[in-house]
């Protein structure tokens, strides 16, 4: 299991998915602890503009890792990146939603 610390606060809507994106990309189940900076003046001050913030347990920090490619780069660097589930985000992000068509150059959703 890997174990990870997720500086946060409430309504971080980035933080939401870097959840969401560690639960997928991760090669074994993944355990977060959530630290909420705003009740810690030392922890505003630190990452009140960086969150979210990862740390993993040696306490080194990903900083940004809603970017798929940095968040990867991270789990690779620590053998927990599952390189399939990579590839299929990558191609799911690469292919235009079904419904999507373009008229007079405008791209639409419908």
């Amino acid at each position: 299991m890997i174990s990870l610390t997720l500086y946060t606060t409430l309504g971080c809507h980035l933080c939401a998915q870097v959840e969401a994106l560690l639960s997928a990309l991760a090669n074994q189940p993944v355990e977060i602890e959530r630290i909420e900076i705003i009740e810690d003046a030392r922890l505003m001050e630190r990452y009140a503009t960086r969150i979210p913030v990862v740390a993993d347990s040696q306490g080194e920090e990903l900083i940004e890792g809603f970017e798929i490619e940095r968040l990867a780069s991270w789990l690779r660097a620590r053998g927990w990146l599952d390189e399939s589930a990579l590839d299929a985000l990558a191609a799911k992000e690469a292919s235009p939603p079904k419904s999507a068509y373009r008229r007079n150059g405008r791209r639409f959703l419908g």
